[in-house]
């Protein structure tokens, strides 16, 4: 860091404190040559990250569409709103630790699908059916008979 005044590169460190919002590091500093004083900031650089749809156009990553997807999907089910945002906190996270420039958006299709399915199995097949584009009602039956048991299929031995 040179000094704003002698350009000088030695200086030191007088007082250091976080910004007000907590997204720096607001440091004084003093130059070693002339002895003036000056402010920096240190704060972390986020890497953008790209999601690279099905036409292979490529869009910045929005943490705000899995959330409305998330809402969409748990709509008038038994779902918190709290539960909705930790679901797109946990997906943003394993998105960026597996992916740090680009993502497919299939990746991320099929961790929300994942998740949903532990999450509440009518959400799951809602976005299911929007994700796969179902077009037939054999669609919704092929997706469902794994998440069924014997008995809600009609196969229980009741007899």
């Amino acid at each position: 860091m040179r000094c704003p005044f002698c350009s000088d590169s030695r200086s030191k460190v007088v007082d250091s404190r976080e910004s007000a919002a907590g997204e720096a590091i607001r440091r004084r500093r003093e130059c070693l040559a002339c002895e003036r004083r000056y402010t920096t900031y240190e704060r972390v650089e986020e890497v953008s990250l790209r999601v690279i749809k099905k036409d292979d156009r490529r869009e910045a990553f929005e943490r705000g569409k899995i959330v409305a997807c998330l809402e969409r999907s748990c709509e008038k089910l038994p779902v918190s709103a709290e539960a909705i945002a930790e679901l797109a906190e946990s997906i943003e996270q394993e998105v960026r630790e597996v992916h740090e420039r680009e993502v497919s958006s299939r990746f991320i299709g099929e961790l929300i699908m994942m998740r949903l399915r532990a999450l509440n199995k009518v959400a799951y097949v809602r976005y299911a059916s929007i994700y796969r584009e179902f077009r037939e009602p054999q669609d919704f039956l092929d997706e469902l008979k794994p998440l069924l048991t014997p008995d809600e299929l009609g196969l229980g031995g009741a007899g």
